[in-house]
């Protein structure tokens, strides 16, 4: 190194290690306050289930549930772009990590120049220059406005890891409510058949009563009607189904035409998650998490604003070797150097700066209420959850009731027709009933394994703000090693 050099160097890295950095500290806002869950008040499930962190799917004891939920992480489109979106912001933050290090560049170049007559070349001819060396460049982040600049980067970098979670649980949980809506479209058409069977059978005993002179033709097209009401309704739950499977197989990342799911069985049992308190959702729901960082990124660009106020340092150097002989190039008669530190400060901007101080300041404002939106959001989402549960699982116990009961009363009003003492309107509102309180009964248990997704999500599943601490922000922890292994 240049012997005069190294004092300025020395001086210029015990400035940049001992500087401040302009701007607010960070902290991280208040949420808004709630202590409990309104809608948990009062309702204690039995056996609530515990989420497994990396298969919370596991619940519902489904293996069927379970093989297709594997296959989202690793398949799923709209997951594969939140991953390349993290990885984009991770190497961005590496960007804007290279800033705080010296810039060094080599270079060679040889140039040929010559002139008319008048020229300064006119008495050599043409002249060859050959030229090589080094420079050097640091920009001292005596402010701290490179660092700010990194700490919003790695901020950004961290909320698109959340993003990756959020789109990974949204998925997951997305193919969970279509994989119990399909299977209870297929338990609809289990019940459709059956009624289209036993329309069938009144069909003919109306027919048979008519030909006895027993009743009239009306009670004929009134069965025809219902038979092919309920053949209508049959085409409908297959058209549900049949769409349901198109999507399952979309949010696998496959065509429709290349899954083809085998009828199943809806879920019996409803498990019920515990919400926990809404301190605990805070650090579970990666949106919370995505939103909390986005603000501490912006929090970061009030002191990149910030210091735009102060003058900046740089150190510049070079060492370049020029000779018109290429072959006595790199000598030491050849050398020239250059070294010595630079200061610039804005005087007059036309009041940019503030400007700029200002936008981040209100930039800074805005991630703070998206932030404490989306607490609430999620609030709002966790309540309406419970709510849900608690009164479907009510509505349910009652409707079980109602289908006892309209099985009881079809099966005499059945034999009252036989028998001549009911007549088919009795009959035919006694089948309806029947129907009806049979896929009310199954859309009710569709309707609470949903919301029992739906409060998982709610609760941010199995994942952890803490993972956004932890090597790769998170993100292999997220997906496992499938997804995260497609970058290095």
């Amino acid at each position: 190194m240049i012997p005069r050099a190294r004092p300025l160097v020395a001086a210029a890295v015990c400035a940049s290690l001992s500087a401040c950095a302009v701007g607010p500290s960070y902290h991280r806002p208040a949420a808004p306050p709630s202590a409990l869950f309104k809608e948990a008040r009062g309702w204690v499930p039995a056996t609530p289930a515990q989420i497994v962190p990396a298969h919370w799917w596991s619940i519902y004891h489904d293996p069927v549930l379970s093989r297709l939920e594997r296959r989202v992480a690793v398949s799923n489109q709209t997951l594969k772009a939140a991953v390349a979106a993290y990885y984009a912001a991770r190497e961005a933050a590496g960007v804007t990590r290279g800033t705080l290090f010296p810039s060094i560049n080599l270079g060679a170049s040889q140039t040929r120049s010559g002139g008319g007559a008048a020229s300064q070349f006119s008495f050599g001819g043409a002249r060859t220059a050959n030229q090589a060396g080094a420079a050097a460049s640091w920009d001292i982040d005596l402010w701290g406005k490179l660092r700010r600049e990194l700490q919003s980067a790695n901020a950004q970098a961290q909320a698109s890891a959340a993003d990756v979670a959020a789109a990974r649980l949204s998925a997951q949980a997305t193919l969970a409510q279509d994989y119990f809506q399909l299977r209870a479209a297929e338990q609809q058409l289990r019940y459709l058949k059956l009624a289209v069977k036993d329309d069938k059978v009144s069909l003919r005993i109306a027919q048979n009563r008519v030909e006895a002179g027993v009743t009239t033709l009306a009670d004929v097209y009134s069965a025809r009607t219902t038979l092919e009401s309920t053949q209508s309704q049959e085409d409908t739950a297959e058209l549900t189904r049949a769409n349901l499977e198109h999507a399952i197989a979309v949010l696998m990342g496959e065509a429709p035409s290349q899954l083809t799911l085998s009828y199943g069985r809806l879920a019996a049992a409803v498990p019920v998650v515990p919400a926990g308190v809404p301190s605990r959702v805070l650090l579970r729901r990666p949106d919370v998490a995505a939103a909390e960082r986005a603000v501490a990124s912006a929090n970061a660009q009030i002191g990149v604003a910030e210091a735009a106020w102060f003058p900046s340092l740089t150190l510049s150097g070079s060492y370049d070797f020029d000779s018109s002989a290429l072959s006595s190039l790199i000598r030491a008669s050849n050398a020239v150097w250059s070294f010595g530190p630079s200061i610039a400060e804005n005087l007059f901007n036309g009041g940019a700066t503030l400007a700029q101080t200002r936008e981040a300041r209100a930039a800074y404002d805005e991630a703070v209420a998206t932030y404490r939106q989306t607490v609430l959001d999620a609030f709002q989402q966790v309540e309406n959850d419970l709510a849900t549960l608690r009164y479907l699982q009510s509505e349910y116990a009652e409707e079980q009731q109602a289908v006892k009961d309209a099985k009881r009363a079809e099966a005499l009003t059945l034999n009252q027709y036989k028998a001549g003492v009911a007549d088919y309107a009795t009959l035919l509102s006694a089948q309806t009933a029947r129907l009806t309180a049979q896929i009310t009964l199954v859309n009710l248990q569709s309707e609470r394994l949903v919301a029992s997704v739906d409060l998982i999500d709610a609760v941010g599943g199995g994942w952890s703000r803490s993972q956004l601490k932890r090597r790769n922000d998170g993100v292999r922890e997220t997906l496992g090693s499938t997804v995260a292994q497609q970058r290095p």
